[in-house]
């Protein structure tokens, strides 16, 4: 963690030590937050072997971490990826395809928390169809 973000605290320590903090994840360039969006965060819990959410989009910015397990990640332009429990994914939003957030796990739950910044009048999360995931095909990181 930089010291541009870490905490100070003056004369801490009356009521006992100070908390521990870690950074587990930051995002260097955040995209822009869409003007008047509304945040929300939520809690996905994924039972075992499930695909997740089918390829999406999102109106804003979306940041998580993965709670428990293990998750299928990936956005439109990078490779698939698996997030594990204590670590943190990002997506930028707008026009970005969001194809896979499902479990890594074929025997137990795994679960994330993601807090959302939706654009006023959007929908948080829209479905993106088959004639659109075959026009953008191109634009898909290869897969092993």
């Amino acid at each position: 963690m930089s010291t541009d973000h870490a905490h100070h605290y003056e004369n801490y320590g009356k009521s006992g030590p100070p908390p521990e903090i870690d950074m587990v994840g930051n995002v260097p360039e955040a995209p822009q937050v869409p003007e008047g969006a509304e945040a929300m965060t939520i809690l996905v819990t994924l039972p075992p072997d499930s695909a997740g959410t089918p390829p999406h989009r999102h109106s804003g910015p979306v940041y998580g971490f993965v709670v428990k397990g293990a998750m299928d990640f990936e956005l439109e332009g990078e490779p698939a990826r698996v997030v594990r429990a204590g670590e943190t994914f990002w997506e930028p939003g707008g026009d970005v395809i969001h194809y896979q957030d499902g479990n890594h796990l074929a025997d137990e739950e795994s679960a994330f928390v993601v807090t959302m910044f939706c654009a006023p009048g959007q929908p948080m999360l829209t479905v993106v169809g088959p004639e659109e995931l075959e026009a953008r095909r191109d634009r898909r990181a290869p897969r092993s």
